[in-house]
């Protein structure tokens, strides 16, 4: 592990801090440390930042609750920049956003990101706004009986296909059944965090029955 003498700050005694979202892997917004606090950060458990406009410390959420709880703190191969992955208690940016990062400057046409996220709003705009002809629409106009049903059907399709040891095959019933799943989501008011937390909270569990037996 890393010291911070082992760093390499600037000539303003600085070091960029790219702050990302532990649960979603977004981006939320780029700060600058100093040494102080950097050590701050560590000791606090809490993103702690250089104000070049203030020249002052920042203690994020300090004044809008908006704290940044940190999980990991990792620095790039040339030692001089950071990326710190966080859970945080509210938006990062001033303007109420999640994330200081959404003002599209360009974008591909033959390429496209996707996120589960991207997904979910999606999936999340059908039932709110019902769109003609929409598939998921159509789910969420039947109710939940019928997106149960789709759930079990598709995780019969998985098993069909992983069983026959199709690998295509198998990824192609496992998609659709993520995505009746996360229909399901919607339907029942479940949201991926919720999801991402519930797993991190298992890996966690499982991680310590592994020490415990190393040790034993």
């Amino acid at each position: 592990m890393l010291k911070i003498d082992e760093l390499k700050f600037d000539d303003r005694g600085l070091i960029p801090a790219i702050v990302v979202d532990a649960i979603t892997k977004q981006v939320l917004t780029l700060a600058y440390m100093n040494r102080e606090s950097l050590q701050i950060t560590m000791e606090k458990g809490l993103t702690c930042f250089w104000s070049r406009s203030r020249q002052a410390l920042w203690l994020k959420g300090e004044t809008s609750g908006n704290y940044q709880h940190v999980v990991s703190i990792t620095a790039d191969c040339d030692r001089d920049a950071l990326t710190v992955l966080v859970e945080p208690d509210g938006p990062a940016c001033h303007k109420g956003t999640v994330s200081c990062f959404n003002d599209l400057v360009w974008e591909s046409d033959e390429r496209h990101a996707f996120s589960l996220d991207q997904l979910m709003s999606l999936i999340r705009g059908r039932k709110e706004e019902k769109k003609e002809g929409s598939y998921t629409t159509y789910l969420f106009e039947k109710g939940l009986d019928k997106i149960l049903k789709k759930v079990g059907e598709e995780s019969t399709e998985v098993i069909i296909a992983a069983k026959a040891e199709d690998h295509k095959e198998t990824v192609y019933e496992i998609a659709d059944l993520a995505y009746h799943v996360m229909v399901l989501m919607v339907e029942a008011g479940i949201s991926l965090e919720e999801i991402h937390r519930e797993l991190a909270g298992r890996h966690v569990i499982d991680h310590k029955v592994k020490q415990e037996k190393m040790t034993s």
